[in-house]
């Protein structure tokens, strides 16, 4: 879908798309097109009211207009720029359900809004740019509903040139959002851990330095836990490290860690069959890092940042790794395992431990689909946070909220830390019950965490992947977390 940018015509013509605030006032080029009370007749004939994100279609409007739409943008006050993203995401699902190739979307000034008009029409461009993602490239066939009709939309707003350089501000988020939906949507038979270390690899191209490590050299490092993990599959391991070292020389980097499970069974600790086809996206953490990377480098953010990925697939033959097994990982300490499918915090534990020992960052912030508990606390709205650093946790949180990437905090302490306590190791990787296991996770990760780090876990798992999908993301992968990382770095490192 290509988007570009004009400046409000005299007249209009074809399918349009025009704005109204909350209690359906019309802004000036709906009130231009308001005719005969036509638009108002529609309103008053239905529910619209001119609420964030809601549409109304209006047929039968002279010639030489076609198919008109208006838009709820809501209270003016409250028009940021994720709202109007959001109404650039609803504009295009609504125009895709009809069948419209091209339209026209007018912005006009918002009294109330903090935005200019420049800057509502770069972020709606981006919005429907986002909304209009589509994972098809194993489809041969599509039913006509199915079909993403719209070809072309054009952003009429007073000042395009404006608009244009905003928007070309924020267009490296549109790739990045991509590449890691793409990673994410990709069917375990496609990417495997070598696989994803070299799609990765793609972000050299950006200035990105990219370092694969193999099982031999993995091994060589002590990363007993990782590897054990990955001793069942017939796919060999990975440790994917990518530098984006852009900042000033004297600046400590801020590092990145994904969790990489390319496919998860739950290896001799088996998962049910049911839905067990979404353990694919059991990467989520890894696509995250990497698709942040890429932002990062693709706006040439002036920041010292690297993301390391542990990249395995956990599966069940004889080779497996067992429950009762004890592993060592790369800071010496002994795991039990108690059960093989909490393989993430073992992956992620020698990651970590590598990061610090090799870069030396200022903060450590992971990101990974961990435990099915946190959704059972959080559902899908937002994910989970645990953190040993209370301004790191306020800087992501408020990150967070800007960047539409929810975050709620979660509890540490040492009452959760005992309960994974083991009788023959330094510690097992689950604890007896499941009560509190997102945060027991938590505890197991924090103990790979050295003195004086600043470390934040995000759990995504209930996030990272959207059966419904919302106004910028269709139903699928959603890449949460590297609008998040950017925004963080944005406001807080970034030199």
């Amino acid at each position: 879908m290509k988007v570009e940018f004009s400046a409000i015509p005299k007249s209009l013509a074809g399918n349009v798309a025009v704005l109204a605030a909350a209690d359906g006032q019309l802004l000036a080029s709906a009130q231009a097109m308001n005719a005969g009370d036509a638009l108002a007749r529609a309103m008053s004939a239905s529910r619209f009211t001119g609420a964030r994100q809601t549409v109304l279609p209006v047929l039968g409007l002279a010639a030489p207009l076609g198919r008109t739409v208006l838009v709820g943008i809501g209270k003016p006050r409250e028009l940021d720029g994720r709202t109007a993203e959001g109404l650039g995401g609803a504009i295009v699902a609504d125009a895709n359900a009809a069948g419209v190739k091209a339209l026209t979307v007018v912005v006009d000034p918002v009294k109330g809004s903090k935005l200019s008009p420049a800057q509502i029409a770069a972020h709606i461009a981006l919005g429907a740019l986002l909304r209009g993602y589509r994972f098809d490239r194993y489809k041969t066939k599509d039913k006509p509903d199915q079909k993403l009709s719209l070809e072309s939309v054009t952003v009429a707003v007073a000042g395009p040139a404006e608009a244009r350089r905003v928007y070309d501000r924020l267009a490296p988020t549109v790739d990045a959002v991509f590449f890691t939906r793409d990673l994410v949507t990709e069917p375990p038979n496609v990417l495997y851990p070598a696989e994803f270390a070299r799609r990765a690899k793609a972000l050299s191209k950006l200035g990105v330095k990219v370092e694969i490590m193999g099982e031999a050299e993995l091994k060589k490092l002590g990363m007993g836990a990782l590897l054990g993990v990955g001793q069942g599959s017939e796919r060999e391991s990975q440790l994917l490290v990518m530098q984006w070292m852009k900042g000033p020389k004297s600046q400590a980097p801020l590092a990145l860690i994904g969790k990489g499970v390319c496919f998860d069974t739950g290896g001799i600790s088996l998962k049910p069959a049911g839905g067990m086809e979404d353990m694919k996206w059991d990467m989520g953490g890894a696509g995250a890092v990497t698709g942040a990377m890429h932002l990062l480098a693709g706006r040439k953010a002036k920041v010292n940042v690297v993301g390391v990925c542990a990249l395995v697939e956990n599966m069940p033959d004889g080779n497996a790794q067992r429950p009762g097994d004890v592993v060592t990982t790369m800071s010496g300490q002994t795991v039990e395992v108690i059960n093989t499918d909490a393989e993430g915090r073992l992956i992620l534990c020698d990651a970590m431990w590598y990061a610090q020992n090799r870069f030396k960052p200022q903060a450590m912030v992971e990101f990974s689909t961990l435990t099915g508990a946190i959704v059972v606390a959080l559902g899908h709205e937002r994910a989970g946070l645990f953190c040993n650093n209370t301004p790191l946790s306020n800087k992501l949180r408020a990150a967070g909220a800007v960047a539409g990437e929810k975050l709620w905090r979660m509890p540490l302490g040492s009452a959760y830390d005992k309960l994974i306590d083991s009788d023959i190791a330094d510690m097992k990787n689950v604890s007896n019950g499941r009560d509190g296991g997102s945060i027991t996770a938590a505890q197991f990760l924090q103990r790979f965490v050295q003195e004086g780090v600043a470390w934040a876990h995000v759990d995504i798992a209930g996030v990272a992947w959207s059966s419904k999908g919302n106004a910028t993301t269709p139903k699928g992968a959603t890449a949460f977390g590297v609008r998040l990382v950017d925004r963080l770095v944005a406001d807080n490192y970034e030199k």
